[in-house]
């Protein structure tokens, strides 16, 4: 049988000074597999979309901002990762120019401002620093999160699967 995984955009939205990051606290539907948790914006690939309009367009809906420029940071192969077992193929990006003042709240939960010296020190290592910046996350984004923020120029490409709602794997390559 083919692989046929769900296409998503995952973007991370930095504020204008670079210091903070835009971040979808999952806070109002009971049904919603990521409820509480704090995350990336975006969604699924509609049929007529290249994956970057696709990113623009979850901004747009999500945010209430446009985007002006963003970058491809990776990629990562998300097996069994849905409430259901589906797997994820997702393309994350980093936007770091924007027009448009961010709504507050959208049907899926509330927007914040997090730190993203904060948000770094969450997906450190087992530290007194990232207990005390604990935000509820997939445990799966402890991984790759830093790499969207990371220096490298070069994008990450990984693969995460996913059981039972928990990560048991990663890695990646970047070239």
């Amino acid at each position: 049988m083919p692989y046929q995984p769900i296409i998503g955009t995952l973007g991370y939205v930095l504020s204008r000074d670079k210091e903070r990051v835009l971040l979808i606290h999952r806070n109002t539907r009971a049904s919603d597999h990521a409820l509480g948790k704090y995350n990336g914006l975006g969604g699924k690939l509609e049929p007529d979309e290249d994956v970057a309009t696709c990113m623009i367009r979850e901004i747009s809906e999500e945010a209430g901002i446009t985007v002006i420029s963003m970058h491809l940071r990776g990629t990562i192969n998300w097996p069994g990762f849905g409430p259901n077992g589906e797997h994820w193929l997702g393309f994350v990006f980093l936007i770091d120019a924007w027009t448009g003042v961010p709504i507050v709240s959208n049907p899926e939960g509330t927007l914040h401002w997090i730190p993203l010296n904060r948000l770094l020190a969450a997906c450190a290592p087992d530290t007194p620093v990232r207990e005390h910046a604990a935000l509820p996350m997939w445990p799966g984004d402890l991984h790759f999160v830093p790499l969207v923020f990371d220096n490298n120029p070069a994008a990450f490409h990984g693969v995460m699967p996913y059981s039972q709602g928990a990560p048991v794997g990663w890695h990646y390559v970047r070239f």
